[in-house]
């Protein structure tokens, strides 16, 4: 690594913090604001110059969205023949129907880019830090108040490695931490008892899906590899997402359904 490039390698060594992903995605969002303030700010040459980058810019992204639209294609319409006799030039013309088709993969991302799928449970009653966290006292005195045990069910992955309990600022119980769930096939009516891969996203907050806390509404990753699924193209599918429909801290499991 090069010189100078200290704080990549602290990464690299130590991890972000725990709330980087949030506040990058505050300065995104605030990035269009800083923008617009700019551009109504600048006069005479300057303001010309930054009004044409932004134009380009703006051309560029609405490019970029009609690429992904639903495009009009051709498809043969059987039914419908011409009546009387139709020139040579318009023989390839017969019988043409115009549909949109937008193709289900492009679809599947658009949607998993939004965040958004349609979920059995939609909304979900906001919980309050003092419900989701215990403020654990430390130091000689206990005057130190910045450590946290997570009152609710999480889920840590295999191979995690837990900071010495000095460091540590968010606590995890063990008797709290859960590696399967029991997830139901709408369509088939059936429990499986599966492993959970991963949480994908807490309704709660950006903190808790990094911290992997399962609560009710949360969307969890589990490996659906036995029940045999497979994709159009013939490929197993191993991971699929699945909504927690229950208080696990409260039932002692985790129920979910799969989202298909």
């Amino acid at each position: 690594m090069p010189q100078n490039e200290y704080i990549e390698l602290h990464q690299k060594r130590h991890g972000y913090r725990l709330d980087h992903f949030e506040k990058k995605r505050k300065k995104e969002a605030r990035k269009p604001h800083e923008k617009s303030a700019l551009a109504q700010k600048l006069i005479g040459l300057k303001a010309k110059l930054y009004n044409k980058k932004r134009y380009s810019e703006k051309a560029q992204m609405r490019k970029t969205i009609n690429m992904h639209q639903e495009k009009n294609a051709k498809q043969a319409d059987k039914d419908a023949i011409p009546e009387g006799a139709v020139p040579a030039y318009l023989l390839d013309r017969e019988g043409v129907s115009r549909t949109k088709i937008l193709s289900n993969m492009v679809k599947q991302k658009r949607k998993e880019k939004a965040g958004k799928w349609s979920v059995p449970i939609p909304k979900v009653k906001p919980m309050t830090e003092d419900e989701m966290f215990k403020v654990m006292r430390s130091g000689k005195r206990k005057k130190k108040v910045w450590k946290r045990m997570i009152n609710k069910v999480s889920f840590v992955g295999e191979n995690f490695t837990r900071k010495p309990p000095k460091y540590e600022r968010y606590i995890r119980p063990m008797g709290l931490r859960f590696k399967k769930a029991h997830v139901t096939h709408p369509e088939l009516k059936t429990t499986f008892f599966l492993d959970i891969i991963s949480v994908k996203k807490n309704p709660q907050s950006h903190l808790y899906t990094t911290l992997g806390v399962i609560t009710k509404g949360a969307i969890i990753e589990v490996n659906v590899s036995e029940l045999g699924l497979v994709t159009q193209t013939g490929k197993v599918v191993w991971g699929k997402y699945a909504q927690v429909t229950n208080n696990p801290e409260l039932d002692g499991c985790i129920n979910a359904l799969l989202l298909v």
